[in-house]
């Protein structure tokens, strides 16, 4: 068959003569140039040897690649061209050009690094920047340099920015010219208000009325196709005709034909930008949104989000409206609003959840490959502790575990579970890995597992289920939820208390279910699937768990936890026994045989909770080594900050018996306080800066040192015949006199001074108020004395 020209076809003898001679290109392209399957059928004319393996970012894409291709060739796909994916391959010993998905080429890769009868390696659409693409391309560079320098390698793109690629490889750039009718871009007036489905619907509505041809759709997913497929029901001579990737084969292929009669309709997903040729399309509406998978390290979640197009994005779907003529574009947002949005969708690998992509870095042996985007250090930390709780790595290298999860192409989680749980966990495993949801009104998993599968993902889901059973071992007989589990050890569920259907997620996140969810009453749940959003995600899918199936399967992550802390809250120190999974605390008990130690130390925390508050004599003592520390002494630093600091060290040993804030407020913490000078040290104290002041009668008066100086308050007349004012720590005692009646007299820092200038003037004054007790005329000569004259004398 001779096939109608394509722009592609004037570079590709210039292509053909680069790749033979330096054995590397990068190919740029636009779309509908002809790219995916001039060169594969180009490399196959010219004599390449070995097999042509073409890369294709999704199934849908490598299906209609391989038909097209093996169409050309008058042949089945099979023969010349097949195809292999994941559940489903046509191949023969025939076939020379074969068109895999990306995931395939990485097990290719692995198994066999030299790939034996492989001669080139195409990386189609490499501009969608997937994870499985970024590192197929990373492991065949490195095995191109280390064992196949004659492998061909060819990366082909429409829209990116090539350079970057052609300077990994060290290889120079093709490019091709478009061939393409004008296209005029006709944009809202105003931002969008409603919803993206009514105004998707409004549009192709115009387009039929005011274009010919047939009108492509995109909108971001399967809910928003469905819902403007209902729209658009009852369009006289009108085919609508979906397009996503979860539909099965034989829909698809119902998309990419011309309708039987009249005119088609398709709402596709982002599936349609590139890659596949949609005949008779004249008229796109673009409502400008993309689904995207992001992933957050820190819950370890994977949320679909929905994002404005970039305009690289923008670009490809309008130029689906001029493929065979001039054509329209309607683009459902303003001119305005153009201008903000990002030039290129961002690289998978900054934003997916990098445990597969660990997995496959460990079974490797090596993650310093030359990546065109290295993986995100956090994130990839964050995957190989997955990892390493799943048992697949230990000491950062594979284990036989992990050498066995790697060979069945699932997520790690997911085969995890079917290495451990068995064949019967090969339908959950389907579901889980293909997205199935849960019918409207729950999140309960239950039914689908039951037969409930949607009518266009039986037939999908069964053929991996199948795929996936011959892989497993077999294993007893679990229930699903225990299964489930064993995937998301993580993501196990406890109601907490109250009322609403709210959860403590294992991982330490909150989750919450749907108002009226019979879920929401469970006790334990292994929840499958969330948002991902705000403080608590919304749980989207799960599966009841049974306790003695939790204990069963996730035995060896259960830790009983005997802890004795301080509660803020009662005041008090508390001894529980907790059995634990994560953050979830599965049972709680008072812990009745709590050693004194442990008690002890947690009434350490409530100390430094409740802070220190010395007693009056403990406040001297501790004013007294401060004073002699000042004077140079060598003793310890008893301020608040420096027992706050260290009381660890000197305050634990009595605390003994000490239970609550009460107990902590009776306690005198002067023998404590004592305890941290050295007999040496106490007595050096004592003879520097003594605690007590010994009148002239022999009675000890304690010396407060707390305030700027030392100071003691005593009767005058027992200070009768002092001649030399009283010294501590070689300072002036500061004295407070007072009367008999305890009431200040005077504060003198001079006693002869006082006698001689200031006594006259007090003595006039007391004798009147005090009569029976003396107040001689010369104080510094008279007998100290406490006695009062008896009455009538």
């Amino acid at each position: 068959m001779t096939p109608d020209p394509l722009p592609i076809d004037a570079v590709l003898p210039d292509l053909l003569v680069i790749l033979a001679r330096e054995g590397q290109a990068v190919l740029q392209a636009p779309p509908g140039a002809g790219k995916t399957t001039r060169v594969p059928l180009a490399l196959l004319a010219a004599g390449t040897p070995g097999r042509i393996v073409l890369l294709e970012p999704r199934r849908l894409a490598a299906r209609a690649a391989a038909e097209r291709m093996a169409h050309t060739l008058g042949e089945p796909v099979g023969r010349t061209v097949g195809y292999r994916m994941r559940g489903d391959s046509k191949v023969s010993a025939a076939t020379r050009i074969e068109v895999l998905t990306e995931g395939i080429l990485t097990r290719m890769i692995q198994d066999a690094p030299d790939l034996p009868g492989v001669g080139a390696l195409l990386f189609d659409e490499f501009h969608e920047r997937s994870l499985a693409a970024d590192l197929g391309l990373a492991l065949a560079v490195e095995s191109r340099g280390a064992l196949r320098p004659d492998l061909q390698l060819l990366v082909m793109s429409a829209t990116l920015d090539a350079q970057p690629v052609a300077d990994l490889l060290g290889a120079p750039v093709v490019t091709a010219e478009g061939r393409a009718f004008p296209v005029d871009l006709r944009w809202l007036p105003r931002p969008l208000a409603g919803p993206v489905e009514t105004a998707t619907a409004a549009a192709i509505r115009e387009a039929l009325e005011t274009t010919q041809g047939d009108v492509l759709a995109f909108l971001p997913g399967e809910r928003e196709i469905r819902r403007t497929e209902s729209l658009l029901q009852g369009l006289p001579g009108v085919a609508v005709r979906p397009l996503y990737s979860a539909l099965p084969p034989a829909a698809q292929r119902l998309a990419l034909e011309p309708a039987d009669t009249g005119r088609k309709v398709v709402l596709a997903t982002s599936i349609a930008e590139t890659s596949l040729t949609i005949p008779g399309i004249r008229a796109v509406v673009d409502a400008g949104r993309a689904r995207r998978s992001r992933f957050d390290p820190g819950s370890g979640m994977s949320a679909l989000v929905t994002e404005r197009v970039t305009k690289a994005e923008a670009t490809q779907r309008a130029g689906r409206a001029g493929r065979v003529a001039p054509g329209i574009c309607w683009r459902l947002w303003t001119r305005g609003e153009e201008g903000g949005l990002q030039p290129f969708p961002p690289p998978e690998i900054l934003a997916a959840d990098l445990a597969p992509l660990a997995l496959d870095l460990a079974l490797w042996g090596s993650a310093d490959l030359p990546f065109l985007t290295p993986p995100p250090e956090g994130a990839l930390a964050e995957a190989r502790r997955l990892l390493t709780d799943l048992g697949a790595l230990a000491d950062g290298r594979i284990t036989a575990h992990g050498q066995e999860m790697a060979a069945l192409a699932v997520h790690p989680r997911l085969a995890h579970m079917l290495l451990r749980a068995g064949k019967g966990a090969a339908l959950l495993a389907a579901i889980l890995s293909e997205g199935e949801r849960p019918a409207p009104g729950s999140a309960d998993l239950s039914p689908v597992l039951g037969g409930g599968l949607r009518p266009e993902a039986r037939d999908r889901i069964k053929r991996e289920a199948g795929r996936l059973a011959r892989l497993a071992p077999d294993r007893a007989p679990m229930d699903p939820g225990a299964m489930a589990a064993l995937a998301y050890p993580d993501r196990i569920a406890l109601r907490r208390p109250g009322d609403a259907p709210r959860f403590l997620l294992s991982g330490g996140r909150g989750a919450v279910a749907a108002q009226g969810d019979p879920l929401g009453a469970q006790r334990l749940l292994v929840v499958t699937d969330l948002d991902g959003a705000g403080e608590e995600a919304r749980i989207r899918a799960a599966l009841p768990l049974d306790e003695s199936d939790l204990r069963s399967v996730l035995s060896d992550r259960l830790r009983v936890v005997e802890e004795a802390a301080w509660s803020p809250r009662d005041g008090r120190v508390q001894a529980r026994r907790q059995e634990r999974l994560g953050a979830l605390v599965l049972s709680d008990r008072p812990w009745e045989a709590a050693p004194p130690e442990a008690l002890a130390t947690a009434m350490l925390d409530g100390a430094r909770s409740l802070g220190l508050r010395l007693p009056p004599a403990a406040e001297r003592f501790r004013a007294r080594v401060a004073l002699a520390r000042s004077a140079g002494g060598d003793l310890p630093d008893l301020s608040d900050a420096a027992l706050l600091a260290t009381v660890g060290d000197w305050l634990l040993p009595w605390l003994d018996g000490l239970r609550t804030e009460a107990d902590w407020r009776r306690l005198d913490l002067l023998p404590a306080l004592r305890a941290r000078l050295t007999h040496a040290q106490a007595r050096e104290i004592d003879r520097l800066v003594p605690a007590h002041f010994t009148t002239p009668l022999g009675r000890q008066v304690p010396i407060d040192y707390a305030q700027d100086g030392p100071e003691i308050a005593v009767r005058l007349q027992e200070m009768l015949g002092v001649t030399s004012h009283p010294l501590a720590a070689g300072k002036p005692i500061r004295v407070t006199l007072l009367s008999p009646g305890q009431t200040p007299i005077a504060v003198v820092s001079d006693l002869p001074g006082f006698w001689r200038s200031s006594y006259p003037e007090v003595r006039k004054e007391m004798r009147g108020r005090y009569p029976r007790h003396p107040w001689p005329e010369s104080p510094w000569e008279a007998e100290p004395t406490l006695r009062a004259k008896p009455r009538g004398t």
